[in-house]
């Protein structure tokens, strides 16, 4: 509880310490216009790709001291003398005597108490306006009258983020401030910069008066450019210089004179900053935010809009962090996740180098097809137009342009030129949005590949049932000389990176596990003759898989261009990989003896106190023919680190085996809520998971890293709610299968699906984890697990008992 704690009935975090370990984000908006915002009021903001259209400039690697995009500062005068603070810590580094950073859903809301003021700050993006709002209340608690000025304060980067960086004649050139002067004394401060089409404009303004401003961040600062944000020396002078800035750092510095406020008097002020393209509609929105009115509305509106979607999956366990995690933090996660891709994060910046990935965010659209499936199809739409024509898919692409590249640093070079494992993905997430939405319109809806002629014509076009059928061709006519799938470049794991003609085990499981979600697809769908086909390939993999890659303990990995094994006994590193073992019961290859064998040897092996880590042992030193994995030091990463992304197979498998004792184990050694009273260790947000902690081979064991768009979010919400609570869609109703700790006396579950609300019991009298003997639907019973779809408005009520 060093930092803060979790409050429920909000459903928020607070944040109680400005000085986390390293900076707390949380997101507003969307990719459409939003950002993330730290727990001391810094802002990383775009409108559309993140990399082409930047609005603020934040540069996590600055020390957590440092400015980042945006501030707020307050001067007070005392003895006719100024004196300037933030209210948000940062950049003056002022003690203060309260601060908290409410931790909300799509939204922040930032709280102090410093020098006798207190100021209340709520950031947040409209639904359904473009724009970043911050709701400024400021109380005076001192006892005594004080004449207070208020200063949000914006720095602007250049919209090609990486312009900012590596051309500093351009675009200190390019980058023009101007400002507009309203009757009533508020202004409209503009900023733009050329850019390669249109020029959008970056624009601040408030509900109040605007006495005075600065737009140059040399002048802002004073002395020549060398002082400081903790102590900006035009504070100290009567107005700011009202310059309007045609060259280099691009600022808004925005004085707002209120007066002397009296002991207990609040005051209020609204800043808008936002974009725009075309100025007469952008001066109605923005009158429309000015009024306080409209902007608790639009809050109420968000918070409406959240508590809906929450509502759709709850849980009640006797596990209160359980609870909490599926209820609000994990779907919460998923939603930004599905939102973002990787595409803008503190560790992600999305400077060109990442996009949208075909393989990342395949999965992550599974995470909220219980929660609000139809935000999906427009997303499996531009996936699968980047997919080739013979199957295999693109890596990513850049949503504005829907250019897509073969691999994160562009084309590749001396590997084949596809990654095993993305065009499979897709499989799984469109047989999930058919079992949750029934829309089977989607199959016939016509998506083209992403070939295309000299006149940028697509050269082919197909169903999204006929792109499912290329995606599973390419891996049945791609394999190696074990009739194991081929590798690629990669698969899953981007930093493996053999030689061609390597194989993947995991593009076996994963080609396994489409061929059972196609074969259930086509068999409700009665094509029979298909079944059969992909009963046959599925089979022939099966063999494959088990004549070759058994290692007697456990599962190999991979083999490499000449045929030896990875993932083997007999290498000195990487002797055994975790995905190999989670994913060969999830496929349904491995029998029973040899799926509990594997997992005892992945928890023997791969095992610790802070999640299972990705293979052990790590490798030491640079190896060529294997790629990335080699340049981390062991237990980081990839290299026996715990890659939080794997562990969510592990619990699933257990799931499958029947042992819920271990599942529930595994999910709380990762589950980010029990690290908050240990978080010096840990460092990231105790309420999203991180996409790795570093393993018990490295000196700084348990320390987590790169938080937010992790697919492990979509993952882990699926091992609790479909695997662990049980309660998952099928084509004809809603499957009742959990697998809890035997200790467990009784869980319920609300769940909305296909137009009804199934209220879930499940009863636990004889503490066992998995299956279930009898169950009633609305007080008859009936002989099976699985409730009818009713798709009928209404509740009804299940009860499960478990024997």
């Amino acid at each position: 509880m060093k930092y803060g704690y979790f409050n429920n009935e909000r459903k928020e975090y607070v944040i109680t310490n400005p000085k986390t370990p390293v900076k707390w984000t949380n997101y507003i908006g969307g990719l459409d216009f939003g950002g993330l915002i730290d727990q001391t009021g810094g802002a990383l903001l775009c409108k559309g790709d993140p990399a082409l259209n930047r609005i603020v400039k934040y540069i996590p690697q600055l020390p957590a001291s440092e400015l980042k995009g945006e501030t707020l500062y307050i001067r007070i005068k005392k003895n006719n003398e100024y004196v300037v603070f933030s209210p948000f810590y940062v950049p003056t580094l002022t003690p203060y005597d309260y601060y908290e950073c409410r931790v909300g859903n799509g939204y922040s809301i930032i709280t102090s108490e410093i020098l006798g003021i207190r100021t209340e700050v709520t950031i947040f993006v409209p639904m359904d306006s473009q724009r970043e709002i911050r709701d400024i209340k400021v109380t005076n608690i001192s006892g005594e009258a004080i004449e207070m000025d208020i200063i949000p304060f914006v720095e602007y980067t250049h919209f090609e983020a990486m312009k900012q960086f590596n051309n500093a004649d351009w675009v200190p050139q390019t980058m023009q401030s101007q400002c507009i002067n309203e009757a009533d004394g508020k202004r409209v401060i503009k900023q733009f910069a050329f850019m390669r089409k249109d020029t959008n404009v970056n624009y601040f303004t408030s509900n109040y008066p605007i006495a005075s401003f600065e737009t140059d961040r040399k002048i802002f600062l004073g002395d020549n450019g060398y002082g400081t944000f903790m102590k900006p020396l035009s504070l100290f002078q009567e107005e700011l210089s009202n310059y309007e800035a045609l060259r280099e750092d691009n600022i808004v510095a925005a004085l707002h004179k209120m007066g002397q406020l009296e002991p207990n008097e609040t005051k209020r002020i609204i800043t808008q900053l936002g974009q725009y393209t075309d100025f007469d509609y952008e001066m109605t929105e923005i009158e429309k935010y000015r009024d306080e009115k409209c902007v608790d509305e639009a809050f109420i509106k968000l918070e409406n809009h959240w508590n809906n979607y929450l509502s759709k999956f709850q849980v009640k366990t006797p596990d209160e962090d359980f609870n909490t995690l599926v209820n609000i933090h994990n779907p919460k996660q998923c939603m930004t996740t599905k939102n973002w891709s990787r595409f803008l994060s503190l560790y992600q910046l999305g400077l060109g180098v990442r996009g949208i990935g075909f393989r990342d965010t395949s999965q992550d659209l599974i995470g909220i097809m219980g929660l609000c499936a139809d935000e999906s199809t427009e997303m499996i739409g531009k996936l699968l137009s980047i997919q080739r024509r013979n199957g295999c898919a693109m890596h990513q692409f850049y949503p504005l342009t829907m250019e897509a590249t073969k691999g994160e640093s562009g084309e590749m070079e001396n590997r084949d030129d596809f990654y095993g494992d993305d065009h499979l993905w897709i499989v799984q997430t469109v047989c999930e949005y058919l079992k949750e939405s029934a829309n089977y319109d989607l199959l016939n809806k016509v998506v083209p590949f992403y070939e295309k002629d000299s006149k940028d014509k697509p050269l082919e076009e197909a169903t999204i049932l006929e792109h499912l059928k290329r995606a599973i061709e390419f891996t049945h006519d791609n394999k190696g000389r074990h009739g194991i799938p081929l590798l690629g470049f990669a698969d899953w794991n981007d930093c493996v990176n053999l030689p061609k003609t390597a194989e993947s085990i995991f593009n076996a499981n994963l080609y396994g596990k489409a061929l059972l979600e196609m074969m259930e697809l086509m068999t409700h769908l009665g094509d029979e003759e298909i079944v059969n086909k992909y009963k046959d390939y599925y089979d022939e993999m099966k063999i494959a898989v088990n004549e070759n890659c058994w290692d007697g303990e456990w599962y190999l990995r991979y083999f490499d261009h000449e045929g030896k094994p990875l993932g083997s006994k007999v290498n000195e590193a990487g002797m055994i990989y975790t995905n190999a073992q989670s994913w060969t019961i999830m496929s349904g290859f491995a029998d029973e003896q040899r799926a509990t064998q594997s997992l005892e040897s992945l928890n023997k092996y791969l095992n610790t106190k802070n999640g299972i880590k990705l293979s052990y042992p790590g490798y030491n030193g640079f190896d060529p023919n294997l790629g990335g994995v080699s340049t981390y030091p062991p237990g980081a990463k990839e290299n026996g680190g715990i890659f939080l992304h794997s562990n969510p197979w592990v619990i699933i498998a257990e799931t499958l085996v029947g042992n819920g004792d271990r599942a529930f184990q595994y999910y709380q050694q990762i589950n980010p809520i029990l690290k908050n009273d240990n978080i010096d260790e840990f460092e990231v947000e105790p309420y999203v998971f991180p996409q790795n902690i570093l393993g018990d081979e490295h000196p700084q064991f348990g320390l987590g890293r790169n938080s937010w768009l992790s697919g492990t979010a979509s993952w882990v919400y699926q091992a609790a709610t479909k695997y662990i609570m049980g309660v998952r869609a099928d084509y004809d109703g809603l499957i009742i299968d959990p697998c809890i700790p035997k200790a467990w006396d009784e869980v319920s579950i609300i769940k909305e699906f296909k137009n009804a609300t199934y209220n879930i019991t499940i009863k636990n009298p004889n503490h066992i984890s998995k299956g279930i003997s009898r169950m009633e639907i609305d007080g008859k019973e009936v002989d099976t697990n699985k409730a009818p779809i009713f798709a009928d408005g209404l509740v009804h009520n299940i009860v499960a008992y478990m024997g």
